[in-house]
């Protein structure tokens, strides 16, 4: 009997971690008052997967009980799908009308510490308010920071309408997947002042979309806040790890789905796998045997007689089986003169069937290439290349482009962004550059092909050429030609790089890039809106020639004016206000970000820095209250200023002013900043030459200007009328 023990306790000490852990402790607590805390969660470290799954049942002043993970209250956890809904603190912003101030409670989450990303499908941003616009910052799991927003205004109280949140009195966007924190921040050029008589408060949270309902109180009272004590429910989809399925199940020491009737499941919701149990069994697969076996015939879902099985039941007896003794209440048995035929037939039915099954993998491969090259318009394009010989456009396979990046090796990586992934490859000896898209809206697949053929003829120097595309996948990819010296970026912001990039240089790059916007607006057929101009969207070649890229948010001119983007695109502190306020994209939208593209040539600044206080976050901001304050000087880079070209940085400074105006009508177009840039290109060149100041002067506005060079290096600038504009915080 001695060695017998001995054997048990040696058995229990090599049993693998998984197995340990998965086997919860016996006496461990599930349940916290009314809310149930399923395995891998648990009450306390020792009941939990790990850490990141500890639960604290907390006692309140009534007696009763609630439960909480990383301080925030638990409403409930489901085990699949893998979802756990918790109570998120409404952010608000409150007018005094008293004190003449305004009151902020900003609130975000943090889920960074634990396997949580928000819910896409179950969340939105919600803003509700009479004169609101709530800024929402959003990072995922790879340090990637989104910034959107929401604009809630009317002018009447007549205009509201319980349940309707479509922008008047109650606003909602949707968010991207594998975000795992955000915060709110409220605009202070919203600050609910001028309609503090009837609408004190604004509010701005990310919530629950099915059971959030607006009701036009919500706009003159407090009770949105009031009914849920300040917090509403948010969604989080939850999973264990950060791994896929398939690396998971090779380290079988940390595997999370232990029972035998389970299967696994790749999150779609950031990286990790969660665990369910298989057809015909319920339970919780992360404990041993947790899968139990459904009784299907408890019901009797047969006309006749029911058969359990594990998994699945049987209905009376399949046609080469008999009833025992002819008996029809007994069970089944084998009729043996069937089963040598039934034996030889399965054999050759095996192997028919998998000689069917290699045809019918390759056949289906090659029909989800054809149905994705025939969705992006792929037969429209070879058409146009078969009756245009002069058509120099090419369709890439997909074998093609993965051989060129070395199955899109991560060393080939040369550029990352919100839209997609920029590969440096090689196609018949010639460089180029492969961008593999991460979404396409829905709307333009159909449109893809044609889109393709206007892009593919812009012919213009200073507009990247577009090659080819693949049009194989679901999102299709697009072939560039290489540009080999980085984009304006690098160049402006990196301290090494900047000291190359001189004011005339800079000028011209400004120009440069002004007449590929300008060709766009008036020369493509239709007109091209770019949609997301930035320095990052700006490539330098060998002698510096400035080359546009990136045409992902980009749009053809709509024929008609009332149509509008569903989703705003673009890159944070480059957005155009109006933009994201009606959600119509324009040439002057373009206009708009080209003037912060001004800014950074003057500033050699992050367009937006977190780290700054919140009223010089935004360059633009910051700029234009340096020119309210004639205190331009104090954001010059340092280079600019040593070239003492006053005259030149002050057109350009006033050129940018313009540029950056609030209403998108009173800005110049595009073709009027390529002259002007033009214009101040020869001023800085052959400042002796006659120069056409009244021209400029219908360009910028009317305005009495000063500009001097202080004894301290910067400059000073005084207009009589300055334009205001309400921007980020």
């Amino acid at each position: 009997m001695a060695w017998l023990l001995l054997f048990h306790l040696l058995a229990l000490l090599f049993v693998p971690n998984s197995l340990t852990q998965a086997q919860q402790p016996p006496g461990c607590q599930t349940t916290c008052g009314d809310v149930n805390i399923p395995y891998p969660f648990g009450i306390g470290q020792s009941c939990a997967l790990s850490k990141k799954f500890e639960v604290n049942c907390t006692r309140n002043q009534n007696g009763t009980y609630n439960p909480f993970f990383f301080q925030v209250e638990v409403i409930n956890i489901s085990l699949f799908p893998s979802q756990a809904r918790i109570k998120n603190h409404i952010s608000r912003q409150c007018y005094n009308s008293t004190a003449k101030n305004v009151s902020y409670n900003d609130w975000g989450l943090n889920l960074t510490r634990r396997s949580f990303r928000f819910s896409s499908t179950k969340n939105k941003f919600t803003v509700i308010g009479a004169d609101t616009l709530a800024y929402f910052y959003l990072r995922n799991s790879d340090n990637i920071w989104y910034r959107t927003g929401c604009v809630s205004a009317f002018s009447s109280l007549q205009g509201l309408s319980n349940g309707s949140c479509t922008g008047i009195g109650c606003c909602q966007i949707a968010i991207p997947l594998g975000m795992n924190y955000y915060s709110v921040r409220f605009d202070p050029n919203y600050n609910n002042s001028f309609v503090s008589n009837f609408s004190r408060c604004s509010y701005a949270v990310l919530t629950e979309a099915d059971r959030f309902n607006f009701s036009t109180g919500y706009i003159t009272t407090t009770n949105f806040w009031d009914e849920n004590n300040g917090t509403v429910p948010v969604v989080v989809d939850w999973a264990i790890g950060n791994e896929t399925c398939m690396v998971a199940q090779r380290n079988s020491t940390s595997y999370a789905c232990v029972s035998s009737n389970s299967n696994c499941v790749n999150s779609t919701n950031g990286p990790g796998y969660f665990c369910s149990c298989n057809q015909g069994y319920e339970g919780n697969p992360y404990l041993l045997g947790g899968c139990k076996d459904i009784d299907e015939c408890a019901n009797n879902p047969c006309s006749k007689k029911c058969h359990n099985l594990p998994g699945k039941y049987r209905c009376s007896c399949p046609p080469i089986m008999r009833l025992k003794n002819n008996n029809a209440t007994g069970d089944c048995e084998l009729y043996v003169p069937f089963v040598i035929g039934i034996g030889a037939g399965t054999l050759l039915l095996v192997f028919l069937g998998f000689c069917m099954y290699v045809a019918f993998e390759r056949r289906k491969l090659s029909k989800v290439k054809e149905k994705y090259f025939q969705q992006h318009g792929g037969w429209i394009l070879l058409e146009e290349i078969k009756s245009n010989l002069g058509f120099s456009f090419t369709i890439f396979s997909k074998q093609q482009v993965e051989q060129a990046t070395n199955n899109f090796d991560s060393s080939n990586i040369i550029g990352q962004g919100g839209q997609g992934t920029v590969y440096k490859g090689t196609v018949k000896d010639q460089l180029v550059a492969i961008k593999k898209c991460k979404i396409i809206n829905e709307s333009k697949k159909k449109e893809f092909g044609k889109e393709m053929l206007i892009l593919s003829q812009i012919s213009h120097k200073n507009i990247v050429k577009l090659l080819g595309c693949c049009l194989e996948v679901e999102v299709p990819m697009l072939v560039y030609e290489f540009i080999s010296c980085g984009t304006l970026f690098n160049h402006i912001h990196d301290q090494k790089q900047r000291s190359s990039i001189t004011l005339e240089t800079r000028l011209r790059i400004a120009h440069e890039s002004a007449e590929a916007l300008a060709y766009l607006h008036y020369s493509a057929s239709p007109p091209i809106f770019h949609g997301d101009i930035k320095s990052s969207n700006i490539l330098l070649d060998e002698n510096y020639i400035a080359k546009v890229s990136d045409f992902g948010a980009s749009i053809l001119a709509p024929t008609d004016e009332s149509q509008f983007v569903t989703l705003v695109q673009g890159t944070c502190g480059y957005l155009d206000p109006e933009y994201l306020q009606s959600c119509q994209l324009t040439d002057k939208s373009d206009v708009y970000s080209f003037g912060v593209v001004l800014l950074e040539l003057l500033t050699s600044k992050p367009v937006v820095d977190f780290e700054a206080s919140e009223e010089g976050k935004n360059l633009s901001s910051r700029f234009l209250s340096a020119m309210k304050e004639n205190k331009v000087g104090d954001l010059l880079d340092v280079q600019i200023k040593r070239e003492e070209d006053e005259e030149i940085i002050y057109r350009v400074a006033e050129l940018a002013k313009d540029c950056l105006n609030v209403k998108g009508g009173d800005r110049p177009t595009m073709k009027e900043v390529a002259e002007e840039l033009d214009r101040i290109r020869k001023l800085k060149n052959h400042p002796w030459e006659n120069t056409n100041y009244e021209e400029t002067e219908n360009l910028l506005g009317e305005s009495s200007i000063r500009m001097e060079m202080e004894n301290t290096g910067n400059f000073s600038i005084e207009r009589n009328v300055v334009e205001s504009i309400a921007l980020g915080r």
